[in-house]
């Protein structure tokens, strides 16, 4: 089925007035319990679910668009509601740990069970957002809900039942290059919190991965990767060729390609778990013909499947 065909033109909303990300939500909650009986029935329930649910992490995506969503105990059915406002909100972005304009949110509420409808669906407006922005931009401008519901039905986003690499995976995470120099990549991993990052050259091509374990290496003396115990040293001083070189030494000869776990973007979901679990992989890179289109990590599957 389409994307389009889960949606209402009748919960379709602009022109909505906030001066907050929370006041948004609520009022837009409010114009939906106008229009689904079930939703007006429950609205405190569901209120209190969806903002819960945005305390605990940022749905802003980036792009000036978000998608405050919850799944409600006892709540029998599921719901998706578009609000353009008229002037954006600022809210954190927690995937770039940074802040946005937002103007347009996507309101889903489901069943409790409903999580993997509920993934397609958000996986479903990245990929517009992500293939096709322009959309997205006159979805935000525009005034009519006829003209957005027809954009979003001309975008073609077929939604199905299988949870793949391409509905987990994190698109904006920004890939290393071979040139960076130890101090940009050791930034990155300290500012986004990440233990390691894809390394692509120039042409975009998926090389492999950096990540702390090679830069602590590279800091210490080559002749410690002999010895058995280092315990009874007790001169030299500590990542003193690190500290020498940081600001020049690039990752080209220290990033790593073998044991690097790649995968394509329909390889299911259960694949993913089964190499993180049983394979011990962290992260995991989706990559298609060399060309590289996101990063999974194991907080991807707790945020995305178990605890979306």
């Amino acid at each position: 089925m389409k994307l389009s065909s889960y949606l209402d033109p009748k919960l379709i909303f602009t022109d909505v007035v906030a001066e907050t990300k929370m006041e948004a939500i609520d009022k837009l909650i409010n114009e939906i319990a106008l229009h689904d009986k079930k939703v007006a029935d429950m609205k405190g329930t569901i209120k209190k679910a969806v903002m819960g649910r945005e305390e605990e992490i940022s749905t802003a995506m980036g792009g000036g668009f978000a998608i405050p969503h919850a799944r409600v105990e006892g709540f029998e059915d599921f719901v998706i509601a578009m609000g353009v406002l008229r002037t954006p909100v600022r809210s954190q972005v927690a995937a770039l740990k940074a802040e946005d304009d937002v103007k347009l949110f996507i309101v889903i509420i489901s069943e409790v069970l409903k999580n993997k409808r509920m993934l397609k669906m958000m996986a479903g407006f990245m990929k517009i957002a992500t293939k096709n922005p322009r959309i997205i931009e006159k979805i935000k401008e525009s005034n009519s809900p006829t003209e957005i519901y027809n954009l979003l039905k001309d975008a073609e986003v077929e939604i199905d039942g299988r949870i793949t690499a391409e509905d987990v995976l994190s698109p904006d995470l920004i890939p290393v290059h071979p040139t960076d120099t130890l101090e940009e990549v050791a930034k990155r991993l300290i500012i986004e919190e990440r233990t390691g990052l894809p390394v692509l050259d120039i042409n975009e091509k998926f090389l492999g991965e950096i990540t702390e374990k090679e830069l602590i290496e590279f800091g210490m003396p080559k002749y410690l990767s002999v010895m058995q115990d280092v315990s009874f040293l007790t001169v030299g001083e500590p990542f003193e060729e690190y500290l020498k070189n940081e600001k020049t030494a690039t990752i080209e000869d220290l990033y790593r390609t073998e044991g690097v776990l790649t995968v394509d973007r329909k390889a299911s979901i259960m694949e993913i778990c089964f190499s993180m679990v049983n394979k011990g992989k962290t992260r995991i890179y989706v990559v298609e013909n060399g060309k590289y289109y996101g990063m999974i990590q194991r907080s991807d599957i707790i945020k995305k499947v178990l605890h979306i």
